[in-house]
């Protein structure tokens, strides 16, 4: 049988970012995605004019709700961009209304980059978006939103070693209490990728992380990083496609290293298959041809 996981996320009838991506990957991965979309886009946002929307916050606990009257098993959930402190507030009653004693919560914290949160965040957004990673098993921040959740000023010049992004990954599985894939991260102009720290994420801890205990980086609890080739192109919806990746892996029970080194050999292919068809960076990456790729890599790792 197939593992069920709930996708938290919006949904863009163009443009190739959040649902839209997410759907087909966790599906070709093997998993049964739930979508359970906070908002309808005819477009995505980034340089595409005269999109509409439509907000769906109130309709996000009625369907959860239903889902729980069902029965219904979910192995995982996983939730990005979030609209509102509403949406933030809700998502969280769905975390606690869907998950299980063995349901993994994957949370993307979408909500700043370059040392800026979107002009859509608020300071208290954010604040809500620290209490949702709370209660995670893993968190998928870029470095400003790591900043963010730590309370630190953004200084990127801090996060140049290997020993600085280990540190940081440490900070934030010690207080978050979940499992770190730290992205955006690279030590020379030709590289990009994550730091990688398990940290006590997992099932297997859920029940001891509600007691007086709490896990500490020790000596041995280093990152592992997955790095690819970078492409100097920005394209929107690379990061739902890394995290994508990532957690579809993840789900299958693989090592959180080897999880986030799949995804990013997948974006780095896509990316490089993108530029050579001359796609305009508004309509996103070309994912689509390389999904049986994907597969083979899945394969290859036994998890499908």
């Amino acid at each position: 049988m197939n593992k069920r996981i709930a996708a938290i996320h919006d949904l863009s009838g163009f443009g190739k970012c959040s649902l839209t991506i997410i759907l087909p990957i966790l599906s070709a991965c093997g998993l049964e995605a739930c979508p359970l979309p906070t908002a309808f886009l005819s477009s995505h946002t980034g340089g595409l004019p005269g999109f509409t929307h439509r907000d769906l916050t109130s309709d996000l606990l009625p369907a959860a709700r239903q889902w729980s009257e069902l029965k219904l098993r979910f192995d995982g959930i996983y939730s990005g961009f979030l609209g509102s402190l509403e949406q933030i507030s809700k998502v969280s009653e769905i975390f606690d209304l869907l998950s299980g004693r063995d349901t993994l919560i994957f949370v993307d914290p979408c909500m700043a980059d370059n040392g800026k949160l979107y002009q859509t965040y608020s300071s208290d957004m954010a604040r809500g978006t620290q209490l949702l990673c709370h209660k995670a098993d893993f968190i998928l921040p870029n470095l400003t939103e790591a900043c963010l959740l730590l309370n630190e000023p953004y200084r990127p010049e801090r996060y140049r070693t290997r020993e600085a992004v280990a540190r940081l990954a440490q900070d934030l599985a010690a207080r978050f209490q979940c499992g770190v894939v730290l992205t955006g991260i690279g030590f020379s102009p030709e590289q990009t990728g994550a730091a990688c720290l398990a940290g006590p994420g997992g099932a297997d801890w859920r029940s001891w992380r509600g007691s007086a205990g709490c896990w500490l980086a020790g000596p041995g609890d280093e990152p592992a990083f997955a790095f690819s080739q970078k492409v100097a192109r920005h394209y929107h919806g690379t990061g739902d496609l890394f995290a994508s990746v990532f957690v579809a892996a993840k789900m299958k029970g693989l090592e959180i290293g080897r999880c986030a080194q799949i995804a990013a050999d997948f974006v780095s292919d896509t990316i490089a298959r993108t530029v050579r068809d001359g796609t305009d960076e508004r309509y996103g990456v070309n994912f689509e041809q390389g999904i049986p790729d994907l597969i083979s890599r899945f394969q290859k790792e036994a998890l499908l």
